[in-house]
């Protein structure tokens, strides 16, 4: 277990009341011994387990519980907690506790400082195995891993409760080697430069119109995000979205194909990875009028052209980039997913399709297969943007690897 990757980070442990407080008292002893600075707040509920002495003793700081006493070292100190944090972490997480975070309910000191913070969280579930399974909670934890939460999964065994079964927290060590893996996650794409393309393009008509199409960017943000969060240098090139720019990237706005193809080709060179989840107008209008189109009696006829193919030029200047494209097909997927693979010189393709409701254009979801160049094939379920952007990534990690003759690149640092 490398725990380096702990050395000076801060993690707040929340701890909520349920039989498998004790462990919790391990977990933060083990992440204080691999580096980590960690600061305790408990729900009055898990007091009634272990003392706020415990936890206070073995953290080495002071036990937040109540967010209205006076405590020196936070002005506010939910606020304060949530800022202060690089992970947060939930050990034990009770069926109440995941229910609250789910609905955003902030009752009390944890579950406001869960709603105040943008650190990455981390709950570990522990349960009676019919309250786990209950539709309500099984709701709450697909809810809270679509927006990026991490769920550690319960162990199966011998439960409080008397029975056998699922809802068991975590062993300690498994617990800390989540966080860890998390950290060292967080340093994979370190030194490396990495181009992604998101959203649609805008073809003008006139000055009041254009051609365009339903990408709403959100798969390029979630990939562009999770690079960042890698260590990677990040740009991400981007038609119009709705969507706030993520934290960490050098963002270059565009609006047409054309201006995408300059700006992608001007960074292309010192470009590591260039991953094209842009949806790019295959054609522009011919002539684009300086004044509005007036409305007639009589047929608009619109004579479009070929806008440049920016995924293929990257494919003919490629040299030691890892090319990475999207194919978003209403049908013969696979078909039409292949033959882009090969034709546009890429290392693999991700292809889904847009016409099923729960995936593609618009959602919070994807459902997709990935094709390599080597012949190899994978198809995911149904999961969150933000975690097919982590698994895409990892499937970059990989190929980047394999480039260099299989050595590990990122292990350092």
């Amino acid at each position: 277990m490398n725990t380096s990757v702990l050395q000076g980070k801060k993690i707040v442990v929340g701890v909520t009341g349920g039989i498998a407080v004790y462990k919790a008292v391990d977990v933060v002893s083990k992440l204080r011994k691999a580096g980590a600075e960690v600061h305790v707040m408990m729900t009055r509920e898990a007091t009634e387990f272990v003392t706020e002495l415990t936890f206070r003793e073995i953290s080495g700081q002071p036990v937040a519980q109540d967010m209205w006493a006076k405590v020196q070292q936070y002005n506010v100190e939910h606020i304060a907690l949530a800022n202060l944090a690089d992970l947060m972490l939930i050990v034990p997480a009770t069926a109440n506790i995941l229910a609250k975070a789910a609905q955003g309910i902030a009752d009390d000191l944890v579950t406001t400082t869960l709603l105040a913070t943008k650190a990455p969280l981390f709950f570990a579930p522990a349960m009676n195995t019919n309250m786990l399974e209950h539709p309500a909670t099984q709701h709450n934890l697909t809810l809270l891993r679509e927006r990026g939460a991490h769920i550690i999964e319960p162990a199966t065994g011998h439960l409080a409760c008397g029975v056998e079964g699922k809802g068991r927290l975590p062993e300690p060590a498994v617990i800390v080697e989540a966080v860890l893996d998390y950290f060292a996650e967080a340093k994979s794409l370190q030194g490396k430069k990495v181009l992604v393309t998101a959203g649609g393009t805008e073809e003008p008509l006139d000055p009041v119109r254009f051609l365009g199409n339903r990408s709403t960017g959100r798969m390029g943000y979630a990939i562009a995000e999770a690079a960042a969060r890698r260590g990677a240098e990040t740009i991400l090139v981007t038609g119009p979205t709705g969507l706030d720019l993520p934290v960490g990237v050098r963002a270059i706005k565009v609006r047409s194909a054309r201006e995408m193809e300059q700006a992608v080709l001007e960074e292309y060179d010192s470009t590591d990875v260039v991953i094209k989840a842009a949806a790019v107008a295959d054609y522009r209008p011919k002539e684009t009028s300086s004044q509005k189109i007036k409305k007639s009696d009589g047929e608009l006829t619109l004579t479009l052209v070929r806008n440049p193919d920016i995924l293929y030029e990257l494919g003919q200047k490629k040299k030691h980039q890892l090319l990475v494209g999207f194919a978003a097909e209403t049908n013969d997927l696979e078909d039409y997913a292949k033959k882009k693979l090969e034709k546009k010189n890429l290392d693999f393709i991700v292809a889904n399709d847009v016409s099923a409701k729960d995936a593609g254009f618009g959602t919070d979801t994807n459902r997709v297969q990935i094709f390599y160049r080597d012949g190899r094939e994978e198809s995911q379920p149904l999961m969150s943007k933000t975690k097919l952007a982590g698994l895409i990534l990892d499937r970059v990690k990989e190929h980047l690897n394999e480039m260099y003759e299989g050595i590990d690149l990122f292990s350092k640092g």
